[in-house]
Formats: structure tokens, sequence, C-alpha cells
């Protein structure tokens, strides 16, 4: 393997097995805040012996390792390439830190390594800096995701940022536990469909907690209230009740067109696996 490639690998290995510290401590005070014998304690309890079994003994965190989307800043395409990533993501399967995880969607056949067209994906964009980030998203939240086109009636949801307000809490209540709750939401206004999820998607790279405050005093709000609001449905961990149903709302704007109007969720469960490496 090259050095790039080595580094990569540390990269995935260390995403699969290792939640951040950041995650971690949120779901510490999650547990807190949660009364002593309940389920959603007991639950807490349990993710947080898992994160510490996973880090322990070097195996991945979560059986399904996910849909791996690697965002690599312009400056560094010749350096990360897109053949670089391919050889760490089949090196990193052939160890153990990622399962077989990826399916033809035509024959249904699974291709062992990871590593075919359009997988892992790999997002090349204007970021400056000299890091390579890694999110692992898990089929489970991926499933809990959702885009919305306002105004939409049938949530009294108009084109303005209570009406996001409002399909944000909407994917939330849809989600219930299904998501592995307690989840982390990225959220994205505006943009086209596709632009939508991945500045979505992106979101779920800013730390949790105040560390990773939104710089938009409009948007820092809104993150707030949803996080308030959500937590107050009692869906909690794993949709059994409790006071946690998110741990943090992290959001984002794109431009839009006259004509339309998206509001994209990128639900993601307690595992917020993500990491990065400097190049």
């Amino acid at each position: 393997m090259t050095a790039t490639e080595k580094r990569l690998l540390g990269l995935i290995a260390e995403t699969s097995t290792s939640l951040s510290a950041d995650v971690v401590s949120a779901l510490r005070r999650a547990r807190r805040a949660e009364t002593p014998g309940s389920h959603a304690r007991a639950i807490l309890d349990t993710i947080l012996e898992n994160v510490a079994v996973a880090r322990k003994t070097r195996v991945p965190l979560c059986q399904d390792t996910g849909t791996l989307s690697f965002f690599v800043p312009e400056t560094l395409r010749r350096t990360v390439t897109p053949d670089a990533i391919r050889h760490a993501v089949e090196a990193a399967t052939a160890q153990g830190f990622l399962r077989q995880n990826t399916i033809d969607s035509v024959t249904g056949r699974s291709h062992p390594s990871n590593v075919c067209l359009g997988a892992p994906c790999i997002y090349f964009d204007d970021t400056p800096g000299t890091a390579v980030s890694l999110l692992m998203k898990g089929g489970g939240s991926e499933n809990m995701s959702a885009q919305y086109s306002l105004p939409d009636a049938s949530l009294g949801a108009g084109r303005d940022l209570d009406g996001v307000r409002k399909a944000v809490l909407h994917a939330v209540c849809k989600a219930q536990g299904f998501g592995c709750a307690p989840g982390i939401l990225g959220v994205c206004i505006g943009g086209d469909r596709a632009g939508g999820f991945a500045c979505a998607k992106g979101q779920l790279l800013r730390p949790v907690g105040a560390k990773g405050k939104n710089p938009c005093k409009a948007l820092a709000k809104l993150e707030k209230t949803i996080l308030e609001e959500a937590n107050t449905l009692g869906i909690g961990p794993m949709g059994l009740g409790g006071k946690t149903t998110l741990i943090d709302v992290k959001i984002g704007a794109l431009p839009r067109v006259p004509a339309s109007f998206f509001v994209t969720v990128a639900y993601m469960c307690w595992a917020l696996r993500r990491g990065s490496v400097e190049f």
C-alpha cells in the first residue's frame, strides 16, 4: 500500500471502531438526564458499554458499517485519488473493519470488497483545508432520512424557517425509534434535490454540542428550537420513551431557484461515525 492508502485505512479503522469524544460526551449527558431505572437510561447504558467495548477490542461499533462517504478538498485531488480511497476500503474490508455491505441493486449480488461503480461515495469540493473526512452512515438511519418540498399544506408548512421547523419535526415523529434513536440531524435548506442530501450529510461532520454552533444566528436559533421541541416528544432512545429523542441538530443552507424550496433531513443514529485525517 502507498502512504496515502495506509493513512486512509487508518481513518476507516478508527471511524468504524471509535466514536468521537464529542458524541460520547453528548450520550453521557443524555444518560444523566434520563430517570434512574428507566428504559431510556438502560438503553443509553448499553450504548455506552458498546462504545467502550468497540474501542477496546477494535471491532466495528455497529454490524452495519454503512455507506462510506469521503469528503475531499479539491486541493487534495491529486494526492487522495479515488483509486487510493478504493484500495483503502478494500483493505479495510479484508481486515474486518467493514462488513461486506455493498449490494448490486439489479442482480442482488454482493460486492465483497465494498468497491464498485458508485461505492464508496466520494465528494470533492472547494472547502479549504488539507483534511479528508469520512462519514459512515448505516442503512437504518438512512431509511429515516427525508426530503420535503415547501409549501406543504398537510404540515401547515410555508416557505420560511417556521415551515422548515415543522418539516424537520415531522421527519423526527415519522422516524420514531426506527433510526436507532437518539439521533443527530443534518439538515439542508434549499439547493436542488441531490445537492440538498449531500449538504445535509455534510452537516453531520460538524462537532456535536457548543463547539459546533452555527455561525448564522438565525440557523443557530432554529437548531436550538428544533432540538428542544423534539426532546419533548417522548420518543426517547430506541423509541421506547424518554427525554432524549435527539442529541443535536445541524442546519446548513444552499441557494435555490424561485420555484423550489426543499428541506432535506439526513437522519443519523446515535453512532455518528465520522472522522478526519490530515494530509
